[in-house]
């Protein structure tokens, strides 16, 4: 069924399932709730696909440089769909978590989240062209946009439609500054080749 308006959660299985008997509880004040559960588990699974499978490993390879990948003998047609597949099963369990932490189910949640996804993963140190990234710098980019975002809110005086403003800003800063160290890497590596070439000539005759 689809409504229009956000409807409350009240089947038995999640208010005494998922909101009680899910919960690990650290003492009798601190818990760990079910939504944060999910969290971990999908971050740990995600890294070791990342860094210590061939999947992980493929999707490294392309995002670096897809015409040496295909050449190198990797499926990257196969690959990418299996990859945009992947975004879209996270993507619907990202909207199953949330309705559990919100208790309800609301059509119009997480409009523009997108903005804040692509920043979370830019200021993590994530390369846009690909190739470069961790998961645990993802972690560090959500708590950073999380913290910004608290910050503008419980200030005060601050309107929260400043929140994309500031989201967009920091995109542009991290894009530009990752393009700066690129382009940096890259006159070093250029350099240091032509530093070895040089040494490797007999005396008397230049590169």
């Amino acid at each position: 069924m689809i409504n229009k308006e956000s409807l409350p959660i009240t089947h038995p299985f999640f208010l005494d399932t998922v909101t009680e008997k899910l919960v690990i509880p650290l003492n009798d004040r601190v818990s760990i709730p079910f939504t944060a559960t999910c969290y971990i588990a999908v971050f740990l699974l995600a890294v070791f696909i990342a860094h210590y499978t061939r999947f992980g490993r493929a999707i490294y390879a392309i995002g670096g440089d897809e015409q040496s990948a295909g050449l190198m003998g990797l499926p990257v047609g196969r690959l990418k769909i299996l990859v945009y597949g992947l975004a879209g099963l996270c993507s619907a369990l990202a909207g199953v978590v949330h309705t559990f932490y919100t208790g309800s189910g609301d059509p119009a949640a997480c409009v523009g989240l997108e903005l804040e996804a692509i920043a979370a993963v830019v200021i993590g140190g994530t390369l846009l062209t690909g190739g470069v990234g961790f998961m645990a710098g993802t972690v560090m980019g959500v708590l950073i946009l999380g913290l910004i975002q608290t910050l503008i809110q419980f200030k005060g005086d601050i309107d929260p439609w400043w929140t994309p403003v500031v989201v967009g800003l920091l995109i542009l800063v991290f894009i530009l500054l990752q393009n700066f160290i690129s382009a940096a890497s890259r006159r070093f590596v250029t350099k240091q080749g032509s530093a070895a070439s040089a040494k490797s000539l007999p005396k008397g005759q230049t590169a």
